[in-house]
């Protein structure tokens, strides 16, 4: 077997029908996974034969036993290519007719800078072996795209574009269906957010509210692994979800934080950076508080009626008592009125950046 050629060393391949197939998309890696089947036509000059010796006009033949061309993708990472029967066809004025199946698996920029809206275009290069003029050139008539659709993206269009005579580029049209992507990572965000929002309906006392936003923030940082296991690290252009995303967890961080320091305002009327010495003194106040109530107690009932002077010291006692507890509760109820303030503020605030960072994100 040997390559047949022309005068001026080249080698004529027509393929007639070229059909070509999305397999997958491979998101994180930026890989365009193809199948190409082309059918293809050329002349022999060494397999003609008369008919008026040989009353044959065409004959099945063994493929392994006749030269073919070989189509190559050129930016293809992994190519091969086979034959898509063990026979060929040859007919007695030597033309050949023969299809190969390649499959292809391309590197693909894709701009996923909109993503999951995402559209772009991808060349797939084809060509058959050539040098220095010399060797097999590919003339396509018609193009046929099958089963567009496989998992998240879609093949709109497929169509030939010629950057040199021995090379031919076909670009492939790909889009990304934004159904799955968005009921798998946008709207799941968007309730963790609304429901984050509506957690400030749960009192700051109980601890209620801060056990549901720990989990609000952790079911966020799984969504955040599940966009990292899509989405490729090193793209050309980055995808702006993954920034919409992390600020979206730094909110809610931030809400889980704030709502812990108003729980702490709510409950003692301070910072938690307050000082050791104000926590002893209010721990000693009580102590005295709970000293005297006692006292009380026990005078209560050693207390005579008779006893005018007792009872006038037994009742002094009874109203610093309660002025104690009247002053505590005041001191509780202005905790409480400045942490829900601060509460409704923030509130108003949290709702304003969610406002602003997510009409993806409300």
């Amino acid at each position: 077997m040997r390559h047949p050629q022309e005068d001026n060393c080249t080698k004529s391949i027509f393929v007639p029908f070229l059909e070509y197939q999305t397999l997958s998309v491979d998101t994180k890696n930026l890989r365009l996974i193809t199948r190409l089947q082309a059918a293809m036509v050329w002349i022999d000059p060494e397999l003609t034969w008369n008919t008026s010796d040989y009353p044959v006009d065409e004959v099945i033949l063994p493929v392994k036993n006749i030269w073919t061309p070989e189509i190559h993708v050129t930016n293809g990472i992994v190519a091969t290519m086979q034959h898509s029967s063990r026979d060929l066809l040859v007919y007695s004025n030597g033309t050949v007719k023969h299809t190969v199946i390649i499959n292809a698996e391309v590197n693909c920029e894709v701009n996923l800078f909109n993503y999951p809206f995402a559209a772009d275009e991808c060349p797939v290069a084809i060509q058959a072996w050539s040098t220095d003029g010399c060797g097999t050139k590919l003339a396509f008539r018609h193009l046929k795209m099958v089963d567009g659709a496989h998992g998240d993206w879609q093949t709109d269009y497929v169509n030939f574009q010629k950057k040199r005579d021995d090379r031919n580029y076909i670009m492939v049209s790909l889009r990304i269906k934004p159904a799955n992507p968005f009921i798998t990572l946008l709207l799941p965000s968007m309730l963790i957010i609304l429901a984050d929002m509506v957690s400030f309906a749960l009192p700051l006392t109980g601890g209620e509210r801060n056990s549901f936003k720990v989990t609000l923030v952790l079911s966020f940082t799984m969504f955040l692994n599940i966009l990292n296991d899509q989405l490729p690290g090193d793209s050309s252009c980055s995808p702006i979800i993954r920034t919409h995303f992390c600020i979206c967890l730094i909110i809610l961080v931030v809400s889980m934080l704030v709502s812990l320091v108003l729980t702490r305002v709510a409950q003692d009327g301070g910072l938690i950076f307050c000082c050791c010495s104000k926590r002893t003194g209010t721990k000693n106040t009580r102590r005295r508080e709970e000293e005297q109530s006692e006292e009380v107690k026990a005078d209560i009932s050693v207390v005579q009626l008779d006893a005018s002077g007792e009872s006038t010291q037994l009742l002094r006692k009874v109203v610093k008592f309660l002025e104690a507890l009247d002053a505590k509760d005041e001191e509780n109820e202005k905790s409480q009125w400045i942490a829900n303030l601060l509460d409704k503020i923030f509130f108003w605030i949290y709702f304003i950046l969610g406002w602003t960072f997510h009409p993806p994100c409300i």
